[in-house]
C-alpha cells in the first residue's frame, strides 16, 4: 500500500492542473445536482420486530381511517387570563378554527376538544388532535402553512395559540457561531506550522471534501428520505476529519523537505507514510460508523453512512487533491515569517519540544501518571452509572417555540401525561369474546395506579380488534412512564391466558421507549464488535498483542469519562448555563452508541498516528524509552494540534439548536480532548515504559499469520535505499517515477 500511495502523491504532485481541474469538474457536477433537487428530511423512529411496531401495523390494517403511521399535531388554545374557552364567544371561535383543520391540507381526521374531552377542568386551556393521511416526511409546505394560517386566526381572536407534534418540525438553525471552531482551526495550523500556505492548504481541501460531501448527500436526499441531522454530522465530521488528515500530511511533506528531498519526491514519500495511516485511520472510522446501520435503526443508520460518505470523500481528497496543491506550493510551504524565535531553536535542535520534555516527565513517573489518569478518567465516568436514554420530543424543544409552548401548555392545563397518550391495542381475533376481552383491558387498564384516564374501546369494523386510549400520569420520558409501559405488557400475558386476547402498547411514547430500549441493548454488543475490530486492526498495523489492548482499554476509558461529562451536563444540569443546555433531561438515544463508532475511529487515528512511529523507531533499533520520545518528538506537536482543531470544530456545534446536535457536539469534543491528551499523549507513553520491549511482543505463529500491512512506510523506505545505492543517488529505478519537479508552478 505505501508503494502505490507513493506513486500516487508524484502523479498528483506532478499531474496537479489534471487533479486539481478534475476535482472542480467532480465539485461542481454535485453541486449542481444539489442545486437542481429538492430534498426531504425526517426524524421518523420505527423499528420492525417490537410490540410497539407491530401493534402500529395492525392498527394500519384494521383501523385505516385513523392513519396510525401518519403524522399527528396537537393545536392547543389557551384563553386570555380571567376568562374560558367554554364561554359562547371563545367555543365558537375554537370550533370555527377546528372546522379550518378539518378542510386543510392532508389531514386525515381532527378530535373537537369539546366532545373528545380535551378541555381543561377550569376550562382554560383545550386541544385538537389532528391526525394526517401521511407520514412525517411526506407532510408538505401547504399542509404546514394551514396549520399556520389557524395559529394566526387564532392569535387575532385573542387565543394563545401553539402547536406541537410530529408534523411540526422544529428547524435547526445553523449558528454562525460554529466558523469559530474553523477559525480556530486556521490560528492552531499557522501556530503550528509558522506559514500561512503551510496552515492554509489543509483548510482548503478540507472545505473542498465537506462542500462535495454536503452536496453528494442533498442529491442522495432527492431519491431517499434522510434524517434531518444527516448533513450536520457529516459536516461535523468530514470537515474534522479532513482538516486533521490534510495536517498529518503536510507535516510529513515539510519533514520530508527538510531532509533534502525534492519537491515531488518529498510528496511521494509523505503520502507513502502520513498517508498510509490516513487510509488506515479513514478505514476504522469508516468500519464503525457504517457498522451503525445493521442496528436497524433508520435515524443512525442515515447518520452513519451519511458521516462515513464525508470521512471517504476527506481520505480521497487528502491522497489526491492535496498532493496535487502541495505540487502549486512546492518549497514555499517550508518558509514561513511568522515562526518564533522558540519554533526557530526547536528546528535547529537547539532546543527541546514540548512533547519531548513532556514524554521525558512521564518515562520517569510511570506509575504516578498511569494512577492519576486512571482515576481520573473512572471519576468523571461515575455520572455514566445513571444514564437515561430518550427521543428528542416537544418537551425538549428550544424554549420559547411554539413545540415547547404547546407541551408546556398542556402539561399546566391537563397535566404531563397528556402529551403523550399511549395506543393500547387488543388483537381479540383469537378470542371467544372479543368485547368482553376489550373490556377487561378497560378495567385492567384503570387499576394501574399511574394511568390518569382510560377511554372506551373503539372497534374495527369486524369487531375483533380493539383500540383503547390511556393516558399515563407522568412525562412520557420520565421512568414511571417507561414502568408503565412495561408493567401493561407484563399484565397482557395474564390477559392473554385468560381471553385468547392479546394486548400491545403502542403510540409515540411507547415507539420512543422502544427504540431507547433496543439502542441500550445494543450498546454493548455494538462495544465488544468495536473493540474486538481495533484489537485485530491495531494488531496488524504494530505487530503486537499488548499494544492494542492497551489501545482498546484507553479507549474504553474515553467513551466512560465521555459518557460520564454528558450526563453531568445534559442530564443533570451541571455547568448547563455555560454549555447554553436550556433543558435537562434523558440523554438523546442515539447519542451513546454513535459517540462509540465515532470514538473509535478519532482515537485509531491519535494511536496510529502517534504509535506508529514510535514502532518505526523500534524497529530501526532504538531502546523502547527511546522510540517514545522519539514517537514524541516527531508526533506530539502535530497530534497535539489535531486534537485542538478537532476539539475546535465538535465544540463549535454547541452553538445549534438542536439537543442532538448540541450533545454530539460537546460528547465529540470531549471525547477528543481525553483520547488525544490523557490516554494517547499520557496513559500510552506510561504503559509503554512499564512494558518495555514486551510492548512489541508477537508470538512467531501469529507473526507468520498476520498480514504485513505497512502503515508506517517501511518496505517502501528499504525499496528506495535500494534504489538509491543502484541508481547512484539519482532516484530514478524502475519502482519510481522518473520526472523530479521543482513544484513552483
Amino acid at each position: 500500500m505505501a508503494t502505490f500511495l507513493y506513486r500516487l502523491g508524484r502523479f498528483s504532485f506532478r499531474r496537479r492542473r489534471l487533479v486539481l481541474m478534475l476535482w472542480i469538474a467532480v465539485l461542481a457536477a454535485v453541486g449542481i445536482g444539489a442545486a437542481g433537487v429538492s430534498s426531504s428530511t425526517s426524524d421518523t423512529f420505527a423499528i420492525p420486530g417490537t410490540q410497539s411496531q407491530k401493534a402500529l401495523d395492525l392498527l394500519e390494517k384494521e383501523f385505516p381511517q385513523a392513519s396510525a403511521d401518519g403524522a399527528t399535531a396537537r393545536v392547543v388554545f389557551e384563553a386570555p387570563d380571567g376568562q374560558k374557552l367554554t364561554s359562547a364567544a371563545h367555543k365558537a371561535e375554537v370550533e370555527s378554527l377546528v372546522a379550518d383543520l378539518k378542510s386543510a391540507s392532508q389531514v386525515a381526521s381532527v378530535a373537537d376538544p369539546y366532545t373528545g374531552g380535551t378541555v381543561s377542568k377550569d376550562g382554560s386551556v383545550a386541544y385538537a388532535q389532528v391526525t394526517y393521511k401521511v407520514a412525517q416526511a411526506d407532510i408538505t409546505d401547504a399542509a404546514r402553512a394551514d396549520l399556520e394560517h389557524v395559529a394566526e386566526q387564532g392569535e387575532r381572536a385573542g387565543l394563545a395559540v401553539s402547536m406541537g407534534g410530529t408534523a411540526v418540525t422544529e428547524e435547526s438553525h445553523q449558528s454562525a457561531a460554529e466558523l469559530i471552531g474553523i477559525v480556530i482551526a486556521a490560528l492552531v495550523m499557522v501556530i503550528t506550522f509558522g506559514s500561512l500556505v503551510a496552515a492554509g492548504l489543509p483548510l482548503l481541501t478540507a472545505l473542498f471534501g465537506v462542500l462535495a460531501a454536503i452536496c453528494g448527500i442533498t442529491v442522495a436526499g432527492s431519491f431517499i428520505d434522510l434524517s434531518s441531522s444527516t448533513s450536520t454530522l457529516a459536516l461535523m465530521l468530514g470537515l474534522a476529519v479532513a482538516i486533521d488528515y490534510a495536517l498529518f500530511i503536510v507535516s510529513r511533506y515539510r519533514g520530508e523537505l527538510s531532509e533534502g528531498h525534492e519537491p515531488e519526491e518529498a510528496a511521494g514519500r509523505a503520502l507513502g507514510t502520513a498517508g498510509s495511516a490516513v487510509v488506515f485511520a479513514g478505514l476504522t472510522v469508516v468500519i464503525a460508523l457504517a457498522g451503525l446501520s445493521v442496528i436497524g435503526i433508520k435515524i443512525l443508520s442515515d447518520i452513519g453512512l451519511g458521516a462515513a460518505f464525508a470521512v471517504v470523500v476527506a481520505v480521497v481528497i487528502a491522497l489526491t487533491l492535496l498532493p496535487a496543491m502541495l505540487g502549486f506550493a512546492g518549497t514555499r510551504i517550508s518558509t514561513g515569517k511568522l515562526k518564533t524565535r522558540r519554533m526557530r531553536a526547536i528546528e535547529q535542535g537547539e532546543r527541546e519540544p514540548m512533547g519531548v520534555r513532556w514524554s521525558r516527565f512521564v518515562l520517569r513517573n510511570p506509575v504516578k501518571v498511569l494512577g492519576v489518569s486512571v482515576a481520573g478518567l473512572l471519576l468523571l465516568a461515575v455520572p455514566a452509572l445513571s444514564l437515561q436514554l430518550g427521543m428528542p420530543s416537544d418537551a425538549t424543544a428550544t424554549p420559547g417555540s411554539t413545540q415547547r409552548s404547546a407541551y408546556d401548555t398542556i402539561t399546566d392545563g391537563f397535566g404531563p401525561g397528556y402529551n403523550g397518550p399511549l395506543t393500547v391495542v387488543v388483537d381479540a381475533r383469537g378470542s371467544d369474546d372479543p368485547k368482553a376481552a376489550a373490556q377487561d383491558a378497560v378495567t385492567l387498564l384503570g387499576d394501574l395506579p399511574d394511568v390518569a384516564s382510560v377511554s372506551p374501546a373503539s372497534f374495527n369494523e369486524t369487531g375483533d380488534v380493539a383500540l383503547i386510549r390511556a393516558v399515563p400520569g407522568s412525562s412520557p420520558t420520565s421512568e414511571d412512564t417507561v414502568g408503565l409501559v412495561s408493567d401493561i405488557r407484563d399484565r397482557g400475558a395474564a390477559l392473554h391466558d385468560d381471553t385468547g386476547a392479546e394486548l400491545m402498547v403502542t403510540g409515540t411514547t411507547a415507539l420512543n421507549i422502544d427504540i431507547s430500549g433496543k439502542l441500550n441493548d445494543a450498546l454493548i454488543p455494538y462495544l465488544c464488535v468495536v473493540v474486538g475490530l481495533a484489537l485485530i486492526l491495531l494488531m496488524l498495523v504494530f505487530r503486537s498483542i499488548l499494544v492494542p489492548l492497551k489501545a482498546a482499554a484507553g479507549f474504553l476509558l474515553s467513551v466512560l469519562a465521555t459518557l460520564g461529562v454528558v450526563v453531568a451536563v445534559f442530564q443533570w444540569g451541571w455547568l448547563a448555563d455555560v454549555f447554553g443546555v436550556d433543558q435537562t433531561g434523558p440523554i438523546v438515544s442515539v447519542l451513546p452508541i454513535f459517540m462509540v463508532g465515532v470514538v473509535f475511529g478519532l482515537a485509531m487515528d491519535y494511536q496510529v498516528f502517534l504509535v506508529t512511529r514510535m514502532r518505526e523507531e523500534y524497529v530501526h533499533g532504538a531502546e523502547p524509552r527511546e522510540a517514545v520520545i522519539a514517537g514524541f518528538r516527531h508526533g506530539a506537536r502535530v497530534v497535539t494540534a489535531a486534537a485542538v482543531i478537532m476539539i475546535s470544530v465538535f465544540a463549535g456545534f454547541l452553538f445549534s439548536d438542536t439537543a442532538l446536535i448540541k450533545s454530539i457536539g460537546l460528547g465529540l469534543a470531549a471525547a477528543v480532548f481525553f483520547d488525544a491528551f490523557v490516554v494517547r499523549m499520557t496513559i500510552v507513553p506510561a504503559v509503554m515504559a512499564l512494558l518495555g520491549r514486551r510492548a512489541w511482543a508477537l508470538p512467531g505463529r501469529l507473526d507468520r499469520i498476520l498480514p504485513n500491512v505497512d502503515v508506517e512506510g517501511e518496505k517502501l523506505r528499504h525499496l528506495l535505499e535500494k534504489d538509491t545505492e543502484r541508481t547512484g543517488g539519482r532516484g530514478e529505478g524502475e519502482e519510481i517515477p522518473e520526472p523530479v519537479h521543482t513544484g513552483k508552478g
